[in-house]
């Protein structure tokens, strides 16, 4: 009896393993994820969406490129993520922030674009697996545009 609870022990931790690995050695296609749904509102704030959050700002008094520089740098000092497609340049950014323990990916798109000599700036975060983030996708969000103050009208 107690070789046959420890066998079925032992498969499920070989089980919860391979999910686990699959969970962080899954490829992150940047076509897929390096997208941003629909457009620009012209509603400033934050709204929550299946599985994540969508924040947009009002206008701000920069240009496109340096409002992404001032966010990529915050996001790059985010723990556990790294840029997976975009730049300040093409004025659209994707990065991944893995959660700690199981390293479950979200993906955080931030999109600007011009106008009236400043810009607006898009930022969709969004978990890969699951049904809620908990919340923890609007948080980080939340973070990230404190950095938009300096650049508030």
């Amino acid at each position: 009896m107690a070789l046959k609870l420890l066998k079925i022990f032992i498969i499920i931790l070989l089980l919860l393993a391979l999910a686990d690995a699959y969970v962080r050695l899954a490829p992150s296609d940047p076509a897929r994820w390096n997208r941003m749904p629909g457009d620009f509102t012209g509603s400033s704030g934050m709204r929550d969406v299946p599985g994540g959050a969508i924040y947009e700002s009002g206008l701000l008094a920069a240009p496109p490129a340096e409002v992404l520089t001032a966010i990529e740098a915050r996001a790059m000092a985010t723990p556990r993520t790294r840029l997976l497609a975009g730049s300040a340049g093409k004025r659209q950014m994707t990065f991944i922030t893995r959660s700690r323990v199981f390293g479950f990916p979200d993906y955080t798109t931030v999109v600007a674009r011009p106008e009236n000599g400043g810009s607006r700036l898009r930022i969709y975060g969004r978990l890969r697996f699951g049904r809620s983030d908990l919340g923890v996708n609007r948080a980080r969000i939340s973070g990230w545009i404190k950095v938009l103050e300096r650049f508030a009208q």
